[in-house]
């Protein structure tokens, strides 16, 4: 028997087929709010769109969505164009938008408004960064589309004010899907000519789709780092462009961008001769004031009579003077009398008379040296001299030069002749020399053999 079961996978698939086969599903309109908005990094875009009664799950693909002029928010009620279909790995079905557009309020002024909010927050609008825009500028440059209104009208101004001034034109796209790079590329040209003082760019008037290109914000981010003042010039008075909001100065039309770009000739003109005329109004002025004050100050008593202005203080001077020669003098000699008695002090202590004086004491003490020594050596030599006499008065042998002799036996002196016996070895010092001898008698006998 044939199962009747079907998987899951079978049983989506089947029911996608039905949805691919419902014409009803394809190319559908709906509205409703958006809610769980999610702006996925692949440029993919995932929400529900709800009303009172019920939501649907919908996405839109990044190939759609890059084409939106505003940003999809939680909230917001919006118009889709899209298809319907079963989405299989979740077993839901869901809405495809093909396209999206608010519902009420137009594209692209939510665009406008969301791209005006977020620079704002950025801080791009803060009046601290716009630069002053040149009194009298020596070169002028345009961007815009080379051919309109717009650039005749520029030039035309310019040329009438401020003929002085040189205009530099930067062509440019204005309209349509090339404007955008075509606009910031000049942008950028004209930052990197050099020598332009100040950038006026713009366009005629349009709807709001013609003046687009000046709501993009690659367009507001190039205004914004131009080193050149911007002066926006974009459509009539009525439109409003984010590049109004960027610029350094914002014109109400082309024509009025060139008369703020320059002065105009004939008020200079007319300035200056005021200048010139009141200037040469106040140099007689001032010359007539002076005048009458010189008259003043030659018709005065002091200038009737200058040596009575002066006298007094050149007596004042004279005296002045001799006190000071007094004083100058009393100064050089107090200064002599200081640096004499500095010198005797240093001559007292200079290195040559210390060295004198201690060169005498030296010899001072030298010859000193040499007395005691000399004294010494005498004392010395008178003791040595007591003491040679007294041994040699001590000296046994000086006796032996009177005729006395030394008699020893072995180590002994012998003084006796009972000290000695008959046999006994004796030796016999005489003054010049010694003999041994025998003794051979008594102490009786008095002779010896030798």
């Amino acid at each position: 028997m044939q199962n009747p079961y079907l998987t899951v996978g079978a049983l989506t698939k089947y029911i996608k087929r039905k949805f691919d086969a419902d014409l009803h599903l394809r190319d559908v309109y709906v509205k409703g709010e958006l809610s769980n908005v999610k702006l996925h990094s692949s440029g993919h875009v995932y929400f529900t769109l709800k009303d009172s009664r019920s939501r649907i799950n919908a996405a839109m693909f990044r190939a759609n969505a890059s084409k939106l002029k505003f940003r999809p928010e939680e909230g917001m009620n919006v118009l889709i164009r899209g298809d319907v279909n079963v989405y299989e790995a979740a077993g839901q079905y869901q809405l495809y938008a093909n396209s999206m557009q608010p519902d009420g309020v137009g594209e692209l002024f939510i665009a406008f408004e969301q791209l005006k909010e977020r620079l704002g927050k950025e801080g791009l609008f803060n009046a601290k960064w716009k630069q002053p825009i040149p009194a009298y500028p020596d070169r002028v440059g345009v961007i815009t589309a080379p051919t309109g209104a717009a650039v005749r009208d520029i030039c035309t101004t310019l040329n009438r004010r401020y003929p002085l001034a040189d205009v530099l034109l930067f062509p440019a796209v204005v309209q349509g899907a090339n404007a955008v790079p075509s606009i910031a590329s000049a942008i950028r040209q004209a930052n990197g000519h050099g020598g332009i003082d100040v950038l006026i760019i713009g366009r005629g008037g349009g709807s709001i789709e013609d003046l687009w290109a000046f709501n993009e914000e690659e367009v507001a981010r190039e205004i914004f780092t131009s080193r050149i003042p911007v002066i926006s010039a974009v459509g009539h008075e009525t439109d409003t462009v984010i590049a109004d909001f960027v610029a350094d100065l914002r014109a109400p039309t082309p024509t009025a961008a060139a008369e703020l770009a320059v002065p105009d000739s004939v008020e200079v003109s007319r300035r200056i001769l005021e200048s010139r005329s009141r200037l040469h109004q106040s140099l007689h002025s001032r010359l007539r004031q002076e005048q009458k004050r010189l008259e003043r100050l030659e018709s005065s008593y002091p200038m009737s009579f200058p040596e009575r202005l002066y006298r007094p203080f050149a007596e004042r001077l004279e005296l002045l003077d001799e006190r000071l020669g007094q004083s100058a003098s009393r100064l050089a000699s107090d200064r002599r009398q200081a640096i004499a008695n500095l010198d005797a002090r240093l001559s007292a202590r200079s290195p040559r008379e210390l060295l004198t004086q201690a060169q005498q004491h030296t010899n001072r003490l030298e010859e000193g040296l040499k007395r005691a020594a000399k004294e010494t050596v005498q004392r010395q030599g008178r003791t040595l001299d007591s003491a040679v006499r007294t041994l040699q008065a001590l000296n046994p042998l000086s006796v032996m030069d009177r005729g006395y002799s030394l008699v020893r036996s072995g180590d002994r002196v012998i003084k006796s002749a009972g000290e000695l016996d008959a046999g006994d070895k004796v030796s016999i010092s005489f003054r010049d020399g010694t003999i041994d001898a025998i003794v051979k008698g008594s102490p009786e006998r008095k002779d010896v053999e030798q």
